[in-house]
């Protein structure tokens, strides 16, 4: 089972940059995909980047490509997301999960705020 530790969230100003971490202790070859996810209150969750864990690929939606970019330090057992061009309706928890998936996270809140 891999345990997922989200951090690196805050507020910050519209325009501005955050970059967060997700330590995922227990990551192997099992897990085919490790990604990033993100819910607001009464919205569901929505899926944001994920990596394959064979290869380099990353995939992006729509409402964060070219603005988000997830990197990973297989070392590590960590994946990033660093996020510019933030946008109050980035607003959210944010999360690290797998597939297949794992127990969720406590995730990180941003908020992007004025």
């Amino acid at each position: 089972q891999v345990m997922l530790v989200e951090s690196g969230g805050g507020l910050v100003q519209p325009g501005g940059s955050l970059r967060l971490s997700c330590a995922a202790s227990g990551l192997n070859s099992e897990y085919h995909y490790i990604g990033w996810f993100r819910q607001a209150p009464g919205k569901e969750r929505e899926g944001l980047a994920c990596s394959s864990t064979s290869n380099s690929r990353i995939y992006y939606a729509d409402s964060v490509k070219g603005r988000f970019f997830m990197s990973r330090d297989d070392a590590k057992n960590t994946v990033y997301l660093q996020m510019s061009g933030l946008k109050p309706e980035d607003t959210a928890r944010y999360y690290c999960n797998t597939d297949p998936v794992s127990s969720w996270g406590q995730g990180t809140q941003v908020t992007v705020s004025s």
